[in-house]
């Protein structure tokens, strides 16, 4: 997987913010869709609250990382996949966070049946897909083209 591609399309879908607001799910956020934990210093403080960039950069890359677990424990074969299907998937696991992306129970059986239209298609019936139909159609777009280029 292109690592750097994937930054760029993260920051497309995520956006870029260097101080504490409020995501679409009403979570203290900042950075690169960084949803603040109780681990995190920033954890407590007010909407608005300045974020280094440096900062920013620091979670995001610990973000990646685990981001990057949880595509390899939902899908062992991950390193088999295509660099768009890595892609893909890493987008998706970096929305839903891995227990939310582990409940697309059929999606992930599809991947790993290589029925990327299938996949494409459960990817189409969910309620992620209804709430960001823009991230979510790009997405899809790009799965079905992966389909189609295996036939």
């Amino acid at each position: 997987m292109n690592k750097d591609t994937l930054i760029k399309q993260l920051m497309i879908d995520e956006g870029y913010v260097e101080s504490i607001y409020n995501c679409s799910a009403n979570k203290a956020t900042f950075g690169i869709g960084h949803m603040v934990t109780k681990a995190d210093p920033e954890y407590g403080k007010p909407i608005g609250t300045y974020v280094s960039r440096q900062r920013c950069e620091d979670a995001f890359e610990d973000d990646l990382v685990n981001v990057l677990k949880d595509c390899y424990a939902l899908f062992p074969e991950f390193d088999s996949y295509s660099d768009e299907e890595q892609e893909i998937i890493a987008n998706m696991a970096f929305n839903l966070g891995r227990n939310r992306l582990g409940k697309f129970k059929r999606f992930i059986a599809a991947v790993k049946d290589r029925d990327l239209r299938e996949a494409a298609n459960q990817m189409i019936d969910s309620s992620w897909y209804r709430q960001l139909p823009n991230r979510a159609g790009r997405l899809v777009k790009r799965m079905k083209k992966q389909a189609a280029a295996m036939v």
